[in-house]
């Protein structure tokens, strides 16, 4: 954080590296959004707009664009993902979100019964997957007190 003239502490600077439940929302969000437009269930998804072009002859310029935008988008999300929780830390947050899955089945709440609620329950427990990993290094410095660094050259 900086100091004014004052030795006071700007707001903003504290704002903007404090992390909130918010700020974990808005990275679940961005986790979906990535997730659902590459490819879900319901028909409108890269994945099906692209196999739609292949069938009718129709690849283009565009098609390839918005492709580098998406492997842009999951090289971003993974890398953080697997460097914040390495290894051991995506197995365990993916047992920890399977046994919630598994849950919310027991109480009723998702009803597994048709390949399409699979593949939303999966598609949603993935970018789940990728927003701890993209909060993880703010939610240990906020349960530690230590700051999560990488130190590789």
């Amino acid at each position: 954080m900086s100091d004014n003239k004052n030795g006071e502490k700007h707001s903003s600077d504290r704002v903007s590296r404090e992390f909130t439940a918010l700020s974990f929302l808005w990275r679940l969000l961005f986790s979906l959004v990535l997730v659902l437009i590459t490819y879900n269930p319901s028909g409108t998804s890269f994945y099906h707009w692209l196999t739609d072009a292949i069938s009718n002859s129709a690849l283009d310029a565009v098609h390839f664009f918005i492709a580098a935008l998406l492997l842009i988008g999951w090289a971003i999300l993974w890398a953080a993902t697997w460097r914040s929780l390495e290894t051991i830390g995506v197995l365990l947050a993916t047992a920890a979100i399977a046994a919630l899955v598994w849950l919310l089945i027991d109480i009723g709440l998702l009803d597994p019964k048709t390949s399409s609620a699979v593949a939303w329950i999966v598609l949603v427990s993935l970018g789940l997957l990728l927003a701890i990993g993209l909060s993880w290094s703010h939610i240990w410095r906020r349960m530690t007190g230590q700051f999560d660094v990488d130190d590789d050259d």
